[in-house]
């Protein structure tokens, strides 16, 4: 890997963690801090690295910058008192517990004690994301904005509030103790589930998928998995609804990124292997006794990695999907069910349902009608279309409904 690609890769990488590592050691009201700091590091590695050529151990010659610009912050304004400032006037390496402690294990523990801090309930949840993909996973301001269709000085104040609200509330970095671990984990798990979500149909005008968002969050669920505080059924069942959904990332999308349907993916560009990932974590889920909507999902999504069209598989989905609106009502889950419905039990039951709906300002739910009335009554099909089409946000999503349009004529 070159320096031009080797520079921004690290960054994805790393600057969440040295983020992550520095919060904690300072402390969250010097969050900010620890993100100007890591940002510097990374801007000396572009100034130095061309010049004096690339350094052995690239990712070691960052945490080593890091920690010395982290040592002269503190030395320049005294953040600390008595021994710790004392240590680093000296000219010894700093030792012992006043180290800033970037191994590998210290790393996964502050940012998943970072993950709840920045999820919790006190923050908005699209600020809530906002910092997650900032400080856990090292994207841009420019990024973040682009993936709420925003701009940076939108997203620069959400962030800022965010952070300001984190320190009016005094916010501790740390996972929280087993009374109310579960309850704030749930909260956790929905910003990964958005998270993912905003990867799996990106409302960005650049594209409609982003596999970075995808994978990200998987990793930040994996980091959940690892410790045995957090190693819970429903983190397993969001896991392996991850995976799941990821596993047809790659037939989604045709190669000028127009979404490709689901009955009209090519099976064979499935991933096999995430597939059987999504397997293994959806097993490990079955202990315990409780049904999260996670479960349901993640079994729906299981069956989506099934090809076979058979009344057996739509009865099957019917079914979960009835109980995951039992659980937790959402339009989306009431749409995809009304599609389960028209394959389990036809268009003509499934078009009354639908119709029930009333969803008038969500385009997809004039997709649906115009797929359910597609071949029943063409007419009425176009005209739902048509209706998609007038309030379709993206021009991926405009570009789908013409081509569905076409068809009919």
């Amino acid at each position: 890997m070159d320096q031009q690609t080797l520079i921004p890769h690290l960054f994805r990488t790393e600057f969440g963690k040295i983020t992550a590592v520095l919060g904690k050691y300072l402390g969250i009201e010097h969050l900010e801090t620890a993100e100007d700091i890591a940002s510097e590091t990374f801007l000396a590695a572009m100034e130095t690295w061309p010049y004096k050529g690339l350094p052995e151990n690239p990712t070691a010659w960052l945490y080593a910058v890091a920690k010395n610009k982290a040592y002269n912050y503190i030395k320049r304004h005294q953040l600390f008192s008595g021994k710790i400032t004392a240590q680093i006037n000296s000219e010894a390496p700093v030792t012992g517990e006043w180290d800033i402690d970037l191994s590998t294990e210290n790393i996964s523990d502050s940012q998943l004690q970072m993950m709840f801090a920045i999820c919790n309930p006190v923050i908005p949840a699209e600020s809530q994301i906002g910092l997650a993909l900032r400080i856990l996973c090292g994207f841009g301001i420019q990024e973040i904005a682009e993936a709420f269709l925003s701009n940076k000085e939108t997203i620069n104040k959400r962030l800022f509030r965010a952070k300001e609200k984190i320190r009016e509330e005094k916010i501790s970095i740390e996972i929280p103790g087993p009374a109310e671990i579960d309850e704030r984990l749930e909260n956790v798990l929905t910003t990964l589930y958005l998270l993912f979500s905003e990867g799996y149909y990106s409302v960005s005008q650049n594209q409609v998928i982003r596999k970075d968002l995808c994978f990200e969050a998987i990793r930040l669920c994996l980091m959940l998995i690892e410790n045995k505080n957090t190693d819970k059924p429903a983190v397993n069942a969001l896991l392996a609804l991850m995976y799941f959904q990821a596993s047809r990332l790659d037939a989604r999308t045709d190669k000028n990124g127009e979404m490709i349907l689901y009955d009209d993916q090519d099976a064979t560009l499935w991933n096999i292997d995430l597939v059987g990932k999504g397997g293994y974590f959806l097993n490990r889920a079955a202990s315990g006794d409780k049904l999260s909507k996670y479960h349901l999902e993640a079994t729906i999504a299981y069956w989506s990695t099934q090809k076979a069209d058979t009344p057996e598989k739509w009865e099957a989905v019917l079914q979960l999907y009835n109980r995951l609106l039992q659980i937790e009502y959402s339009h989306i889950a009431a749409l995809n069910r009304t599609y389960a419905l028209s394959k389990a039990n036809g268009k003509a039951e499934a078009i009354i349902e639908a119709e029930k709906l009333k969803l008038t300002n969500n385009h997809f739910y004039y997709v649906l009608l115009g797929e359910l009335y597609t071949d029943v009554d063409n007419e009425q099909a176009k005209s739902n279309l048509k209706k998609a089409l007038s309030i379709a946000k993206t021009e991926t999503d405009k570009q789908t409904i013409r081509k569905k349009i076409e068809r009919l004529k």
